[in-house]
This record gives structure tokens, C-alpha cells and sequence, in this order.
């Protein structure tokens, strides 16, 4: 999709992937640029340097989600593309952590792109076709040692986005799904952990990825090509790629 005279939505955008994916839609001359997070200090300077509309969101709730749409659908009066990015990190206890992590992760990482397809996507069909972007995380195809909620919850977002692509692709609806290893923002440690064995990348460098993917519409948004790769092995041999994960795990809780 070419993103000119585009109305666009981005949630969590007061920073990360987030800011730098609503400046980028900005640059390749959006319409409209809606940016929606619960940091409302942190996405005002956002919403000013697109020329768009900030919207404080929690997109744990779905009412903050329909209230989102139904804000940017009176500003600008339609929505073409849901990028549906925010997200949090936490779980390190594995199945032993709280309950509440485990139901706030799948709420922003699930249901939240749930609830977003429901405020948007009939309208776009109508219309004759949007887009749809969701962030997971290389972790919703190949897990992470780190995190058993995290882990869980984006591999059910990788599931979601490609039961729009099933359901909706051939109706107008473009569907990608955003699926980086490590990336410089505030939610990343210094090392990245294991997801950082193949770089850190900026959050310019995922935009700018994202919107080349959009343009050749292809579902898999893949900022560290080696991702691929990695899902081959998976794919080709779960065995084996389980035994590397178990070695990547002791090597993790033996830091």
C-alpha cells in the first residue's frame, strides 16, 4: 500500500516503534496521522511533528480502543491503516508469575488487535480495502527463553494476523505482522538479551521496514532477515530447534 493521502492509526506511539513508524508515515505523506498511547506527555511532541492527532489510549480496555477509532474517524473521517504496536514486556518467572501479567500481556498483545479489527475493518472492506499491521516479535514465531507470557501471547498475535490474512485477504484487506528480534527502545536491555545475538536495530530502521513491506504487501515483516532463517530450522526440524532453545535457556538462567 502507498501510505500518500492515507489516514493512518498507530498506537504505543509515544516512543519506540511506534513514534518512529507514525513520523515515517508522515514523510511518505499521509493524510492523516493518528497517534494514540497512555503516555500522553511522551506522544503530544508526537502528534506535533506529524500534524496529526494524539488520542490517550490504553489499549488494555476495549472502550479506549473504539473511543481511539471513533476519534480519528471524526477528525478525519475514515481510517486506512491500523498499525496495532503497543506492547509490554515483564514474566520473567516463567508459568510461575502472577495471573495479572499474564492477563494484561494478553490483552494489550491479543485482544487489543481483536478489538481494533472490530473498530475498523468491516468499514475498510467497505470502503474496498486498508491496511492492517500488528506487532509481535520474532518471539511469536520462534519463542524467547526470557519470558513465558511474552513468549505465549505474541505467538497468539502472529495466530490472529494471519487469520485476518485468511479471512480477509482476498476482500481488500492488506495484513502484515511485524516479527523483529532486538530494537533500541526503552523496553530493551542493554544487551537485548537473547534476542539481541543478531543487533540491536533502531526504531527508523523497523519503520522503514514496515513500510516497504506494506507497499509490496507481504504478510511477515521480518527488520533481522535472519529471523527467516531461523523459522526454516524451527519448521524443518522442531526437535532439533528445541534442543537449541533448551541450551539457549540453561545459558540464560545460568547468567
Amino acid at each position: 500500500m502507498d501510505l500518500k493521502g492515507k489516514v493512518a492509526v498507530v498506537t504505543g506511539a509515544a516512543s519506540g516503534i511506534g513514534r518512529a513508524s507514525a513520523l515515517k508515515f508522515a514523510a511518505e505523506g499521509a493524510a492523516g496521522v493518528v497517534v494514540a498511547d497512555v503516555d500522553e506527555a511522551g506522544l503530544a511532541p508526537v502528534a506535533q511533528a506529524v500534524n496529526g492527532l494524539a488520542v490517550r489510549c490504553d489499549v488494555s480496555r476495549e472502550n479506549d480502543v473504539r473511543n481511539l477509532v471513533r476519534e480519528a474517524e471524526k477528525r478525519y473521517g475514515r481510517v486506512d491503516v491500523f498499525f496495532s504496536n503497543a506492547g509490554i514486556l515483564g514474566g520473567e518467572k516463567g508459568f510461575h508469575g502472577d495471573d495479572e501479567i499474564w492477563e494484561r500481556m494478553w490483552k494489550i498483545h491479543v485482544m487489543a488487535h481483536v478489538w481494533a479489527a472490530r473498530a475498523v475493518v468491516d468499514s475498510m472492506v467497505e470502503r474496498g480495502g486498508g491496511y492492517f499491521v500488528i506487532t509481535a516479535s520474532a518471539a511469536g514465531l520462534l519463542n524467547i527463553v526470557e519470558s513465558a507470557p511474552y513468549g505465549v501471547t505474541k505467538h497468539a498475535a502472529v495466530a490472529f494476523a494471519e487469520w485476518l490474512s485468511i479471512a480477509y485477504g482476498r476482500r481488500g484487506l492488506g495484513v502484515s505482522c511485524l516479527c523483529p528480534q532486538a530494537v533500541r527502545t526503552g523496553m530493551v536491555p542493554g544487551d537485548g538479551g537473547s534476542a539481541g545475538v543478531d543487533g540491536i536495530l533502531s526504531a527508523e530502521t523497523v519503520a522503514d521496514e514496515v513500510v516497504k513491506t506494506m507497499r509490496e504487501r507481504r504478510f511477515l515483516v521480518l527488520p533481522h532477515p535472519e529471523v527467516l532463517r531461523y523459522l526454516q530450522g524451527k519448521t524443518g526440524d522442531y526437535d532439533r530447534w528445541l534442543g537449541g532453545m533448551q541450551k539457549l535457556y540453561q545459558r540464560s538462567v545460568a547468567k
